[in-house]
C-alpha cells in the first residue's frame, strides 16, 4: 500500500507535559505543601482515561470552549486528588489547571522532529487530528513544529471530538486524500485506532509506556520506527 498522508494525535503522541505528567503533577502538589511522588500520581492518573471514555460515551464535548475545558479538567483533578487522599476544594484544582495550561510546561518527545523530517522527505502530507483545546495551535508554534502540519484539525476549533468519524474525515478532505491512502498515529486505542480503522485508515498505536503490549495491530514504542512500519 502506498500512503499519501499521515495524521497524528497530539497529547502523549507528539507533545507531553514536561518533564512528564506524573512528575509535573507531583511537583505542583508538593510545592503546595502536599508531598507526593510521581509513582503515586501514576496510580491516581488512571481516572484520566476513564474520564475521557465517559465523555466519549456521553457525547460530552469538553474541548470546545474554555469553560467546558476548565470544568472537565477540574473534575479530573478532583478525582485524582481524592485518589491521593487530598482535598480538591482548597484551590489546588485551580492551581493544577493553571499549570497544565501553561505552554511553558510542555515539550515535544525527543523522537518527533526526526520522524517528521523523514516522513516529509518521503513526500507524505502531515496533519494533526486531536482532542485538544484551541491553544494547541499556539503550542505547536511555540515548539516550532506548527508549519510541519499543513492540516490541523483540533477539536477545540472544529467543535467535534474523536471518536466522531467526522473529525478524521475532515482531516482527509483538507489533505485531499482517501482513507485507504491515510495513516493515523496515536496513543489511545479507543480514540486513535478503532474509529479511524473503521473508516479504512491504516492505524499505528504509539505505546511509549508499554501499556498495550497485547495490541494486535501495528504498534511502536518510538516514532523512529514509523517509517519502517509504513514501508518507507
Amino acid at each position: 500500500m502506498t500512503y499519501r498522508a499521515v495524521f497524528f494525535d497530539a497529547g502523549e503522541t507528539l507533545v507531553h507535559p514536561a518533564p512528564t505528567f506524573p512528575d509535573l503533577f507531583a511537583s505542583i502538589v508538593t510545592r503546595e505543601g502536599h508531598p507526593r511522588e510521581p509513582e503515586d500520581v501514576i496510580a491516581a492518573s488512571a481516572v484520566v482515561m476513564v474520564r475521557f471514555s465517559e465523555a466519549a460515551r456521553d457525547q460530552e464535548l469538553w474541548t470546545t470552549s474554555p469553560e467546558r475545558s476548565r470544568a472537565f479538567w477540574l473534575g479530573v483533578y478532583e478525582r485524582m486528588l481524592a485518589a491521593l487522599d487530598l482535598a480538591g476544594d482548597d484551590g489546588l484544582r485551580d492551581t493544577l489547571y493553571r499549570e497544565f495550561t501553561d505552554l511553558r510546561n510542555y515539550a515535544l518527545f525527543d523522537d518527533v522532529r526526526d520522524a517528521l523530517d523523514d516522513l516529509a522527505a518521503a513526500g507524505l502530507r502531515l496533519g494533526i487530528v486531536s482532542n485538544f483545546e484551541a491553544w494547541l495551535d499556539e503550542l505547536l508554534g511555540v515548539l516550532g513544529v506548527r508549519d510541519a502540519f499543513p492540516v490541523r484539525v483540533i477539536s477545540g476549533v472544529e467543535g467535534m471530538e474523536k471518536p466522531d468519524p467526522r473529525i478524521y474525515e475532515l482531516a482527509m478532505a483538507r489533505a485531499g486524500v482517501g482513507a485507504g491512502e491515510s495513516v493515523y498515529v496515536g496513543d489511545n486505542p479507543e480514540f486513535d485506532v478503532d474509529p479511524p480503522a473503521a473508516l479504512g485508515m491504516f492505524t499505528v498505536l504509539i505505546d511509549r509506556r508499554g501499556r498495550h503490549e497485547e495490541h494486535e495491530g501495528a504498534r511502536i514504542t518510538d516514532l523512529a520506527d514509523l517509517p519502517a512500519v509504513l514501508g518507507l
